[in-house]
């Protein structure tokens, strides 16, 4: 059933919708229980993303570097400020995504290996596959 929810296309309307039915008040309570459980290996799932998709590269260190130096207290607050802002935005963001990838899985198992290695276009020596 999962599957068949993760694998059509959502209008913006369906996605507020949907935010507004999990906004409400202990509807998160068994997500937070399953999560809870998954915390270590989602935390390093998460990571690897980052880390392999360059956000947390050496202009994000010179971007920490530049933000601690800043001489003025409060320009040097505003900035560390801005920058764990967009690290949230960002961690989050690949958060839902793993969200959406483990929920498919889930449903579906071998899934997401699926996903990962589709078929070459062409062998090694560049002819299609036979």
């Amino acid at each position: 059933m999962l599957g068949d929810v993760t694998d059509r296309p959502y209008t913006a309307e369906q996605v507020d919708a949907a935010v507004r039915e999990i906004s409400e008040p202990g509807r998160l309570r068994r997500a937070e229980e399953v999560v809870t459980h998954a915390v270590p290996n989602l935390q390093r799932i998460i990571d690897g993303a980052l880390h392999d998709g360059g956000w947390f590269s050496q202009g994000h260190e010179q971007q920490i570097g530049q933000a601690s130096a800043e001489p003025d207290p409060q320009m040097r607050e505003a900035r560390l400020h801005a920058l764990v802002a967009d690290e949230s935005r960002l961690a989050m963001l690949v958060g839902v995504t793993v969200g959406f990838a483990l929920a498919r899985e889930l449903a579906a198992p071998g899934t997401a290996a699926a996903e990962a290695d589709p078929t070459p276009e062409h062998d090694q020596d560049g002819a299609p596959p036979a």
